[in-house]
């Protein structure tokens, strides 16, 4: 039985996260989900009280990744190096099952923006950015460093989930902002 349970819960956010990012969040209800599932909308609100709980849930186990790079990056040396295999590892990061996540925090954000997900997104955001640019640093290079991340974003997501030029594209667009930037550290 809890095995059932799970498989549906997962069911409930697989689908919610393409909802999400196809139409996006506002325009995705519970109701939705449950049509599309064959479930009853009371299945939905077992697993997931409000979208924003399916939506938090979804953001938790990205956050865990980011969390994970952050926390190895902390580690190493603050070198080239170093802020390379920052940006290389997110780029992997958002290939697979994070690329419907990752258009949905690029494109969504004016929505997420009042939901929880949105403020704890622009704190691991700008711990990704640490890990590149110094706080201290000047504008222009700090900007670089969240342009950075952003075309890797968009490379994930703008041209097609799938399209690996596009995602190589970006990397060596953000490997390139990098490169003119000061070291962090």
């Amino acid at each position: 039985m809890d095995e059932r349970r799970t498989g549906t819960r997962e069911q409930i956010r697989k689908l919610a996260l393409e909802l999400f990012a196809e139409r996006g969040y506002d325009a995705t209800s519970l109701r939705e989900i449950a049509e599309r599932l064959g479930i009853t909308k009371a299945a939905v609100y077992y697993h997931f009280k409000t979208k924003e709980e399916i939506l938090a849930s979804l953001v938790a186990d990205f956050f865990a990744e980011v969390d994970e790079l952050v926390s190895w990056a902390q580690h190493q040396p603050a070198t080239r190096a170093t802020r390379e295999q920052v940006l290389r590892r997110y780029h992997t990061l958002l290939s697979g099952h994070a690329t419907a996540l990752a258009q949905l925090l690029h494109e969504g954000q004016a929505a997420l923006r009042d939901v929880a997900a949105g403020a704890e997104l622009r704190s691991r955001f700008d711990r990704l950015t640490d890990l590149l640019v110094d706080t201290d640093a000047p504008v222009d290079a700090r900007l670089r460093g969240r342009l950075a991340f952003v075309a890797l974003h968009m490379g994930a997501h703008r041209f097609g989930a799938g399209n690996e030029e596009a995602r190589q594209a970006a990397l060596q667009i953000a490997l390139d902002l990098i490169a003119r930037t000061p070291q962090a550290g």
